[in-house]
C-alpha cells in the first residue's frame, strides 16, 4: 500500500489536471488481477497498482481499498473493463464469483459516470493508440490501412474481440470467441483433447488455450509421455520451461503456442483482419523473445488453400503495460464528450436542477438518486414517488429538450451506459430465465427505435384518413395475427365506428364479396402470403373498398394494398414465436388510434406526425 505522502503528493497533481472535473478511475478487473489507475490527462496515468481478486469479497470492497489512499480527491467519473460479457445493469462474473449492479456501485461510490465494458473490448479499443514500442512483431506481414484488426489472449480464459474501422473512429466487437469448439491439429491435441473430455463434454478453446488450460495440457502430456512430473501452475510450468528448459514444460508451451496459432489463424480468417492479429492476455508477454521462436506462426500460416491469404496478415504480441486502461480510458473519454450516442444528460440534470420549478425539481432528485428506476418505471410510478402530478413528469422531460418521458428515457439510458443501450441477440433454447429475459426486452427495444425510425409518415397519413372516413372496417387476420386484429377491432368500435373480426381464412371470401366503396379492410399477416388472404384481398379491391395491409412490404400482400404499414422485422419464427413483430402491429394499431382521436378533434390529420404519436403512445 502506498504511504500517506505519495497519496498527497497525487492529490496535488491531480488538482492540476487537465480534466476539468478531476481524475477519473480506471480499472481492468480479470479473474485473477485488477490492475487500478488514476487517469490525471489523456495518456497519463498514475498510482497504478494491482491487487490479487482474490484478496476481495468483491468489486466494491476492492475499489475502495483502492480509493482508501486518495481520500482528499473528489471523483466524478470511472469506467472498468470487466472479464465478463457485460449486457445490461446487472454483471455476473464467469471466473469469479463476483456479482453486481452497475448502478448500485455508481451510487455507492458516490460517482456521476460509471461505464462498465468487457475486458477485451477495452483491450481492442486501445490497439489503434499503440506506437512500435508497445508491440512485438512475430512473422511477416503487413498490416493494411484502415482495415480490420483482430485481438486475442489467454490469461485466466480466453479472451477474443476485433476493432473495426470507421469514418470517425473505432468500432469494437463485443465477443466470446473463446467459447468456439477447440479443434486439435495433430494425434498429440487430440490427446490432450481426450484428457479435456474427461472433465467437459463440451471442450471450448477457453478450456485448454489459457492458464488452467496450459496445466491440462502439462497433466496430459505427462500422462502420454510417460511422465512422472507432478502438477505445475501456469507460471511454473513458463518458469520451468524459460529458465531450466525442462522438456517436458518446454514441449507443453510449443503445444500451447500452436494451439493459439491456430485460434489466432481462425480468427484472422473469420474477420478478414487484415490490419493484424493482437496477442494480449496474461501469459504470452511472459514468454517474452521465445514466443517469437515459437511453433506460433508457423501454425498461424498452416492453413492449407489459404495459407498465402493469411501469411499477408501480421501478428503482434502487446507488449504495453496496462495496455486495457488505455483502452478504457478512450471509451470513458468518448461518453464523456458525447459520442457512440452517449451523452452527459446525468450531468445536464444536475446543472439544471436549481433552474426548475421546486415540483420538478423533486423529479430531478428522483433521477439523480435512482436513475435506474426512473428508467424502468411507468409515469404513473414516476410521479407517486417524486410526490408530483404526471404533467409535472412530462414538463420536466420537455425543460430538458424532450417531447416526453418515453424520449428522455431513451436517451438517458444511452448516458448511464455509455453504449448504444439496446442490441438484438437470438434468444436459445439454453438460455437461462435471466438471460432470455434481457435478450427479449433488449431485441423489442431495439427493433422499436429501429421502427420508430423508419416510419413511412406518408402510408400512416392515408392509413389514418381512410379509417377515419371509413364506413365500416373489417380486420382480416389468422392465427398470432389475429390478436392484434383484435386489438383494432376493440379499440376502432369505441370511435363508434362500424367494425368486425374474420380470423378464419374460409369466412375472407364470404366477408369480402359484402364489401363496398367507402369499406377499410385491415388485412394483418406476418409472412403476407396466405392464399387465402390475398385472394380476399383481391375480392375487397375489385368491390371498391380500401385495403390497409400490415405486413412485410415485400410479401405479395403488401404488393395488393391501397397503403402498406411495413413491419419489416425479421425474426425465427420457425423456434419462437413472433414475438417482436406482434408487438411492432400493436403499435402500429395504437398509432392508428390516436391518430383518428386527434383527427377527430381537429378535423385534420396535418401536423399529427405519426412518430410523436408512437412517443406519445409510450409516455402513456
Amino acid at each position: 500500500m502506498g504511504s500517506q505522502q505519495e497519496a498527497t503528493s497525487f492529490a496535488e497533481k491531480s488538482a492540476r489536471t487537465a480534466f476539468a472535473d478531476g481524475p477519473r478511475l480506471l480499472a481492468d478487473i480479470g479473474a485473477t488481477h485488477a490492475r487500478l489507475a488514476l487517469q490525471t490527462a489523456p495518456g497519463s496515468f498514475g498510482a497504478v497498482r494491482v491487487l490479487k481478486c482474490e484478496d476481495f469479497e468483491g468489486i466494491v470492497p476492492l475499489l475502495r481499498y483502492y480509493l482508501q489512499d486518495h481520500a482528499n480527491l473528489k471523483l466524478h467519473h470511472a469506467a472498468l473493463a470487466v472479464a465478463n460479457p457485460i449486457s445490461g445493469d446487472f454483471v455476473r462474473m464467469t471466473n469469479r464469483d463476483w456479482q453486481f449492479s452497475t448502478d448500485a456501485v455508481r451510487r455507492e461510490l458516490g460517482l456521476a459516470t460509471l461505464l462498465i465494458v468487457n475486458d477485451f473490448t477495452a483491450l481492442a479499443m486501445a490497439i489503434p493508440g499503440f506506437g512500435e514500442k508497445d508491440l512485438m512483431q512475430v512473422g511477416q506481414g503487413s498490416p493494411v490501412p484502415k482495415a480490420v484488426i483482430g485481438v486475442l489472449g489467454p490469461g485466466t480464459g480466453l479472451g477474443v474481440s476485433g476493432v473495426i474501422p470507421t469514418e470517425d473512429g473505432f468500432v469494437t466487437l463485443g465477443s466470446e470467441g473463446g467459447h468456439v469448439n477447440f479443434a486439435p491439429g495433430d494425434e498429440r491435441e487430440f490427446a490432450i483433447l481426450q484428457t479435456a473430455w474427461r472433465e467437459w463434454q463440451h471442450v471450448s478453446n477457453e478450456r485448454l488455450i489459457s492458464g488452467p488450460g496450459m496445466e491440462i495440457i502439462h497433466r496430459a502430456l505427462a500422462e502420454r509421455n510417460g511422465v512422472d512430473a507432478p502438477p505445475r501452475k501456469a507460471a511454473d510450468i513458463i518458469a520451468c520451461a524459460l529458465e531450466s528448459q525442462d522438456p517436458l514444460c518446454l514441449e507443453v508451451l510449443e503445444c500451447f503456442c500452436g494451439m493459439l496459432g491456430a485460434a489466432a489463424a481462425n480468427l484472422a480468417v473469420t474477420l478478414g483482419a487484415f490490419g493484424g492479429i493482437f496477442i494480449g492476455g496474461g501469459i504470452v508477454p511472459r514468454m517474452g523473445e521465445w514466443f517469437a521462436r515459437s511453433p506460433f506462426r508457423a501454425r498461424f500460416e498452416a492453413k492449407g488453400r489459404f495459407t498465402d491469404y493469411i501469411a499477408q496478415i501480421p501478428t503482434y504480441v502487446i507488449s504495453a503495460p496496462y495496455p486495457a486502461l488505455h483502452g478504457v480510458a478512450t471509451i470513458l473519454a468518448e461518453h464523456l464528450r458525447g459520442r457512440s450516442g452517449a451523452n452527459t444528460l446525468m450531468e445536464r440534470v444536475q446543472n439544471l436542477r436549481h433552474s426548475l420549478s421546486p415540483a420538478e425539481q423533486r423529479v430531478a432528485a428522483l433521477v439523480i438518486e435512482q436513475p435506474r428506476l426512473v428508467l424502468n418505471e411507468p409515469i404513473a410510478e414516476i410521479a407517486r414517488l417524486a410526490d408530483v402530478s404526471q404533467p409535472t413528469v412530462i414538463r420536466f422531460c420537455r425543460s430538458l429538450g424532450f417531447q416526453g418521458l418515453a424520449e428522455f428515457k431513451l436517451k438517458f439510458a444511452s448516458s448511464l451506459t455509455g453504449a448504444i443501450p439496446v442490441r438484438h441477440s437470438q434468444v436459445r433454447t439454453s438460455d437461462s430465465t435471466h438471460d432470455l429475459s434481457a435478450k427479449v426486452i433488449d431485441n423489442t427495444v431495439s427493433a422499436i427505435l429501429r421502427f420508430r425510425d423508419q416510419l413511412d409518415v406518408r402510408s400512416l397519413d392515408r392509413a389514418i384518413e381512410l379509417v377515419s372516413r371509413a364506413r365500416r372496417v373489417e380486420f382480416f387476420a389468422m392465427g398470432n395475427s389475429r390478436a392484434v386484429a383484435l386489438d383494432g377491432q376493440h379499440k376502432f368500435f369505441r370511435f363508434r365506428i362500424p367494425t368486425s373480426l374474420y380470423g378464419d381464412s374460409h369466412l375472407f371470401k364470404l366477408a369480402a364479396e359484402l364489401l363496398q366503396p367507402g369499406d377499410v379492410v385491415i388485412a394483418v399477416s406476418n409472412s403476407g402470403s396466405i392464399a387465402e388472404l390475398l385472394e380476399a384481398v383481391d375480392i375487397a379491391r375489385r368491390a371498391g373498398a380500401d385495403v390497409i395491409v400490415i405486413s412485410n412490404s415485400q410479401s405479395p400482400l403488401a404488393r395488393k394494398a391501397t397503403v402498406c404499414l411495413a413491419v419489416d422485422h425479421a425474426e425465427d419464427s420457425t423456434s419462437f414465436l413472433s414475438m417482436i413483430s406482434r408487438i411492432l402491429q400493436l403499435l402500429l394499431i395504437d398509432i392508428l388510434a390516436v391518430g383518428i382521436s386527434v383527427d377527430g378533434q381537429h378535423g385534420e390529420t396535418e401536423g399529427a406526425d405519426p412518430r410523436r404519436l408512437l412517443i406519445s403512445h409510450l409516455d402513456s
